[in-house]
């Protein structure tokens, strides 16, 4: 089978995108799912203890990573659905772009999944419903949700990715 040197310059077959957005959406559901879930399961600020180091809760965060500007008069729901839908957005067309690199398909749909599933609670009900809770003694991490943890692995993976990317650019220029 010939490919069109036309349809693809670099003269390679591009595989489709279709396997990554699958796993996008399995996770965007399970992120919903989730949320729901803890929502109608627990009462807002409720703690379940599973581990001496973990709990389920249930926090609602009107702003950012770690609440920031979630204290402002409400402008910021908008402000941070528009960033979401615009990095999603981003996302897919580095996806499109970058068709052939596994790893960094992976980050980027994680990474998409997560952007999706905050922007989903801000529009639904004007802030993002976390519940997993880590904290040692009277330390506290920011409770957070599956959405948070995709975004979260997935800029690692991206990071690594690019790392590993850069070493092997090295490697082939010194030999």
């Amino acid at each position: 089978m010939s490919v069109d040197p036309q349809a693809h310059p670099q003269g390679q077959h591009q595989p489709p995108l279709t396997r990554w957005l699958v796993l996008a959406a399995c996770l965007l559901i399970a992120d919903q799912l989730t949320k729901l879930w803890f929502d109608s399961a627990l009462r807002y600020g409720d703690r379940l203890n599973v581990l001496p180091f973990f709990d389920f809760t249930l926090l609602y965060n009107r702003g950012a990573a770690f609440s920031f500007l979630a204290d402002q008069g409400g402008w910021q729901r908008w402000f941070f659905t528009v960033l979401g839908l615009g990095a999603s957005a981003f996302i897919l067309w580095m996806m499109h772009k970058n068709r052939s690199q596994t790893r960094l398909l992976l980050a980027l749909a994680l990474i998409l999944s997560g952007a999706l599933g905050n922007v989903i609670d801000r529009i639904a009900y004007g802030h993002v419903i976390d519940f997993l809770l880590f904290y040692w003694q009277n330390w506290y991490y920011p409770a957070f949700n599956v959405a948070d943890s995709c975004i979260t692995l997935g800029a690692i993976l991206m990071i690594l990715d690019e790392i590993l990317r850069l070493r092997g650019r090295h490697a082939r220029a010194a030999e």
